[in-house]
């Protein structure tokens, strides 16, 4: 192996660590305060087509969108929890990553939960369930099955 390859291994995996960030470079703004303001508020926000992602790490049509919305709203003076409330306000809770803790998200919060003790209690309580014992064999049963172990040990 030489050096050459050595340095185009080292290269190749840096890039790969990096964060791939789904930001066009004619969507960031020029000052770069805003622009670091943007990129905070873009990973607050869910992606509504991914589900799991933020709209800073999507590539998504709506993505997009929302993150030009969100600069625009910035660029327009706007304050960070401005901007969240004018997204929210739109879209509703759910595009929060992070949404608030009130009567209207306590599924989103504790439904998990709630989930995995109710599975955990099924299972204790399956687990102390005995199966019911089989009546016993009748008298008929019991010399059939005789019959058929004397076959089976039979040469």
């Amino acid at each position: 192996m030489t050096w050459r390859s050595v340095i185009a291994a080292l290269l190749l995996a840096v890039a790969a660590a990096a964060p791939a960030g789904a930001i066009e470079p004619q969507e960031q703004l020029a000052d770069p305060a805003l622009e670091a303001r943007a990129r905070t508020i873009s990973q607050e926000l869910r992606c509504l087509v991914c589900q799991n992602e933020s709209i800073d790490d999507s590539n998504a049509d709506l993505a997009r969108d929302l993150r030009r919305i969100v600069r625009e709203r910035l660029t327009a003076g706007d304050t960070d929890d401005q901007v969240l409330g004018f997204i929210t306000a739109r879209y509703g809770d759910y595009v929060l990553l992070r949404p608030p803790l009130k009567p209207g998200t306590l599924v989103l919060w504790f439904g998990p939960v709630v989930l995995l003790f109710a599975a955990i209690a099924l299972l204790i309580l399956r687990r102390r369930r005995r199966p019911a014992e089989s009546p016993p064999l009748s008298p008929e049963e019991s010399r059939r099955l005789a019959r058929l172990l004397d076959e089976e040990s039979a040469p």
